[in-house]
């Protein structure tokens, strides 16, 4: 499996992905054609330098997906941050290391990067993700809230 940088013949797969779950079915819309937001979505994010929309292709079918973005800021001394979203792991490879894999790529970039500390946020049902965020090394420092707009 090829971990690359996701293209616009891969947004599709990458949708399919994100609404592979019981989360992913009540916020995404995976219809034919593709809402047109998906496709602004997917050029904003490639036009930012600060931004990485990658895949796990395997033989040419995305199998995973991560975005990841840098944010410059002035707390920490300066420190740039790189936060991880939108992560998932096709339900038949769970548990089987792709996803290890993914987050082993994300975290040597954002040290390549510069970054001095990669964060993520997960929805708090998703307890087998937590576990997994855990084992990897990520701890529980803060409690994250969002405001829907």
């Amino acid at each position: 499996m090829l971990i690359r940088d996701a293209r616009r013949a891969d947004v599709v797969g990458i949708v399919r992905l994100l609404a592979d779950d019981v989360l992913g079915r009540q916020r995404e819309r995976l219809a034919e054609p593709l809402p047109e937001a998906y496709w602004r979505a997917f050029e904003a994010i490639e036009r930012d330098p600060n931004n990485r929309l990658v895949v796990l292709d395997d033989q040419g079918t995305v199998v995973g997906c991560l975005q990841l973005t840098f944010i410059p800021g002035l707390s920490h001394q300066g420190a740039e941050r790189a936060q991880i979203e939108g992560v998932r792991i096709a339900a038949g490879l769970r548990g089987q290391g792709a996803g290890k894999r993914l987050f082993e790529w994300a975290i040597a970039e954002a040290r390549r990067h510069g970054s001095r500390m990669l964060q993520l946020t997960t929805d708090k049902s998703r307890t087998d993700a937590q576990r997994f965020y855990l084992e990897l090394g990520f701890r529980q420092t803060h409690e994250g809230m969002k405001l829907d707009l």
